[in-house]
């Protein structure tokens, strides 16, 4: 690698060499931490020599060669034998007995006639003739004892030779203490220590990779990362330009792990234990005795500490980047870094530090103390899992369960880490859940787990069981229980809307017993309650609107929450609940709860589709399906598959619709009321695709499940409209018009939306005049529900009502209006395309770009009264008097010159009054 920033380093070696060719010998020690460049400083100056005369010899000191005596000589004679034998010159003192004696060396604290001396006056020999003798020795802390004491007897005899050595060290010695090391010390030396590079060095360094000045944040973010280290700084490079010359953010990847683990492995092994201990700690290495872990004395330990910081690993007592932790703890092997966190926990718990600190080390160490250790693990479990840290807290909870004996603590952890996994995979609590069945049924669980089993029953579809064991709790119940129990029933009944308990006799409704429990049903369910059995008004929608907002989820029943949303919705109030649920949702995914996200989504896509708008209905609950795997879906898989075909269908993507039915269903769907919506979906399919008798059979199975179970669950599924539909595309008139009937004599007040249904199937049946005023009523009920898909198909029929009646103008201006609302759709117009324009009648650009003729209140009168409304009915829809209403059309009759009422729609059309734009949406929503 190229040197950056090492010009002053380069210019003291070279003025260095100069002293010496002039026979004055030179002693320079390089100093710096590991990966600092020392090495790269050494080569760098050795190749500017290429062009001198000089002797070169190298030589590289290792740990693993310190008892071997005159190893790092022995490279530098070999050095010399290959130097001269490349000039054809052989050096009397190369081959003397230095080498042959050298295995036979003393101690370290061999006399001063040892073979270090041979070797060194071997060495000067090179220095005898006119040619500079420049001896480099890396990694001279590392130096055997013996070759120190030649390196010293060398510098002795060449103070005033031609000679120059270089010693590249780490900056510190180590261990080695002998009188040798420190004589070299005591020599005569220039000393060269190579910082870090500044930032400004780093950016040329990453100016001259790219070929471009880079931005001071990119400058900047490597610096941070490496402290200025060579070695690292490289390594990044390589990581982050693997895979194309731009350089951007630092990217860790496999050569700045290896870059750490050569800085860790290169120096004494007290410093790897203390890095591993650091790497183990985490932020905790500040507050912790770190030698104790690692083994050192306290001066050790700051020793390593200090190392590391040079070497651009640590920040103080923290590794400056992630991955150099994670590779000195990976580095490990596996039984001593379980023993190191165990160490660690054990320390932590004794010095009162919190369960979550304490119980990450728990976990690294795959251990559960005895005495402690299940208590610490289950708190920070719950505090994990409080702060959205699911899997941190499914973690913990099964490290407790593997060691737990006790059957009744079992059941309660297995529970626990259900209702965690439960946030972002059901299918994953299932097992955990699946064999506490019986114990909750049997009350051998607290009314909390007992709860989460109903729950898991019901997801799965196991309804009837689940009903059995409401039934068994109301009995068993303390008083504090009873909300639980409520709510359980309370979403047995109306969220899965039971339609059939099981194979064996149908249920005729809610079974007595439980309508204590209802009644203790507080909260949002009391206040879903009070919605769905009374008349729906703008307060009692706002109250569970409310009730929601003020609650966080993980306090709530989901499907409650679901229910609730559902309930607003279908009290004609699809906007309120899509706000209330935009805002659940945003919740749910800032809390990464995965589970929550599907059902929330897969119920906002059933909102839009109350409200008409099929392309954002099949866009979310394609989405909400594609977040959970079928398995979590369990039979709520109905909800979001409905919903998506209902919508394709009405799209006219057949194909894709059709690709949707072939999913593999949950037979126990079908028992309740996602499945009862799955069948209508697929009937109304059947029908778009020319398959009636298909669609019949499906319908018939929808009022089936209905009247053999929850009778209240009608008032929301108008399957009695589905089946008139399919009567009328069979040719079955007067059936047709007897389920519409029946539908519109149901008791208990049904929707606008199933009731606007009836009607347009009503009117189907019946005579021109009869028919447009059927459609009217229909029209105003769906302008109050907001279903704007409806509503388009139920302009059509109103316009082609008045064309048989002969009524061109009026036909024309309804389907004008029909089309409106079908491009707001974004689907085809359901009329004709000749009903939109009179061909006869040219358009004139006056009125549609000059001053408006008719003012807005006037606008209002002359629309409703050009649709056929009488001036009482006017009256009613725009909440004026009759008087105004007279005064207004008096006004318009003479801005138009019209004579009479039947002339209005010829008139309108004429001067494009309304518009088809935002004015005539808002005139005519304002008459609903």
């Amino acid at each position: 690698m190229h040197l950056f920033g090492r010009s002053r380093e380069l210019h003291a070696l070279a003025e260095s060499f100069a002293d010496s060719a002039r026979g004055n010998g030179r002693l320079v020690i390089i100093t710096g931490a590991p990966g600092s460049g020392k090495t790269q400083l050494v080569h760098e100056f050795l190749a500017t020599l290429n062009t001198t005369d000089a002797h070169i010899l190298t030589g590289t000191a290792s740990s693993a060669e310190r008892d071997q005596p005159l190893s790092l000589v022995g490279q530098l004679l070999g050095n010399a034998e290959t130097e001269c034998a490349i000039s054809h010159h052989t050096p009397p003192a190369v081959n003397s007995s230095a080498e042959k004696r050298r295995p036979r060396d003393p101690a370290p604290d061999a006399p001063s006639d040892s073979p270090g001396e041979g070797a060194a006056e071997a060495l000067l020999h090179l220095a005898h003739d006119q040619r500079p003798l420049v001896i480099a020795v890396d990694d001279a802390h590392a130096m055997d004892p013996a070759s120190l004491r030649t390196i010293v007897h060398l510098m002795r005899r060449s103070r005033s030779r031609r000679v120059l050595v270089v010693c590249a060290t780490s900056g510190h010695f180590g261990e080695i203490r002998s009188a040798a090391h420190t004589e070299l010390l005591r020599q005569p030396h220039r000393r060269v220590r190579l910082a870090p590079l500044s930032e400004a060095s780093v950016g040329e360094l990453l100016a001259a990779q790219a070929g471009r000045a880079l931005p001071d944040s990119v400058r900047s973010a490597y610096h941070r990362a490496t402290a200025g280290s060579p070695l690292l700084v490289h390594a990044l490079l390589d990581d982050s330009t693997g895979f194309g010359p731009e350089i951007g953010r630092p990217v860790a990847g496999t050569a700045y792990r290896q870059a750490v683990l050569s800085l860790l492995h290169r120096d004494e092994a007290n410093h790897a234990r203390v890095a591993r201990a650091l790497a183990a700690l985490g932020s905790l290495a500040e507050t912790v005795p770190v030698g104790e872990l690692a083994g050192t004395t306290p001066v050790g330990t700051q020793e390593a500490i200090d190392i590391l910081n040079s070497a651009g690993l640590l920040d103080g007592h923290a590794f400056r980047h992630p991955t150099a932790a994670a590779a000195v703890l990976e580095d490990m092997d596996a039984a001593a870094r379980t023993r190191l966190h165990g160490r660690i926990a054990d320390m932590l718990y004794r010095s009162g530090a919190p369960a979550d600190e304490v119980a990450h080390h728990l976990a690294a160490a795959d251990l559960v103390p005895a005495r402690w250790g299940a208590g610490i693990l289950r708190a920070a479990a719950e505090q994990a899992l409080a702060a959205d840290e699911v899997e941190r807290c499914a973690d913990y909870l099964g490290l407790v369960l593997r060691d737990c004996a006790d059957e009744r603590e079992r059941h309660a952890l297995s529970a626990a880490l259900a209702r965690a996994q439960w946030r972002t995979n059901p299918a994953a609590a299932g097992p955990h859940l699946e064999p506490l069945r019986e114990a909750a049924l049997d009350g051998g669980l607290s009314m909390r787990d007992t709860a989460t089993v109903l729950r898991y029953m019901l997801w799965q579809g196991d309804t009837e069981l689940a009903a059995q064991g409401v039934a068994t709790l109301v009995h068993a119940q303390s008083p504090g229980d009873a909300q639980i129990i409520a709510e359980v029933e309370f979403v047995r009944q109306w969220f899965y809307g039971v339609a059939l308990p099981g194979k064996g006799a149908p249920v005729a409704g809610p079974d007595p017993r439980h309508r204590q429990v209802r009644a203790d049903a507080g909260g949002l369910a009391a206040r879903v309650a009070a919605l769905i059995g009374g008349e729906a008004t703008d307060d009692s929608a706002a109250a569970v609107a409310q009730a929601l907002q003020g609650h966080q989820l993980d306090h709530l029943n989901l499907e409650l929450v679901a229910m609730s949303l559902l309930a607003i919705a279908h009290a004609d109030r699809p906007a309120v609940a899509a706000d209330a649920c935009a805002a659940l949702l945003e919740c749910a995914v800032e809390r990464r709860a995965t589970t929550w996200q599907a059902l929330l989504g897969a119920i906002r896509a059933e909102i839009a589709l109350l409200q008409g708008d099929v392309t954002a209905a099949s866009q979310g609950a394609l989405a909400a399906l594609g977040t959970l795997r079928t398995q979590s879906w369990g039979i709520l898989i109905g909800l979001p598959l409905s919903t998506a075909i209902s919508a394709l269908t009405a799209m006219a993507s057949y194909a894709e619709a059709e690709e949707l039915l072939k999913h593999d269903v949950p037979e126990p769907m079908f028992r309740t009321v996602f499945g009862i919506q799955y069948l209508r979906a697929r009937g109304h399919h059947y029908l778009a695709t020319d398959r009636p008798f298909a669609a019949l059979g499906d319908f018939e199975t929808c009022g089936r499940l209905l009247r053999e179970g929850n009778p209240s669950l009608q008032k929301g599924i108008p399957w009695r409209s589905d089946l008139a539909l399919v009567n009328l595309r069979i040719g079955k008139a007067r059936t047709a018009r007897e389920w519409a009937e029946e539908q519109l004599r149901l008791p208990g007040g049904h929707s606008s939306r199933a009731r606007a249904m009836a009607l347009r199937l009503l009117a189907a049946t019946c005579k021109p005049h009869r028919r447009a005023s059927l459609l009217r009523e229909s029209i105003d009920l769906l302008k109050t529900c907001g279903d704007r898909y409806a509503l388009a198909q139920t302009y059509a029929d109103l316009s082609a009502a008045h064309y048989e009646l002969g009524e061109y103008d009026r036909a024309r201006l309804v389907a004008r209006q029909a089309a409106r609302e079908a491009e707001a759709c974004h689907i085809e117009s359901p009329v004709d395309a000749h009903l939109l324009e009179d061909p006869a009648r040219p358009e004139t650009a006056e009125s549609e770009d000059g001053p408006a003729i008719l003012s807005d209140a006037e606008c209002r009168v002359a629309g409703l009264a050009a649709l056929g409304y009488t001036n009482r009915e006017i009256s009613s829809r725009l909440h004026v008097t009759i008087s105004t209403v007279e005064q207004h059309l008096t006004r318009v009759y003479r801005k138009l010159n019209v004579a009479s009422r039947s002339e209005l729609p010829s008139k309108m059309l004429e001067h494009r009054i309304p518009k088809l734009s935002d004015r005539w949406a808002s005139t005519h929503s304002s008459a609903g």
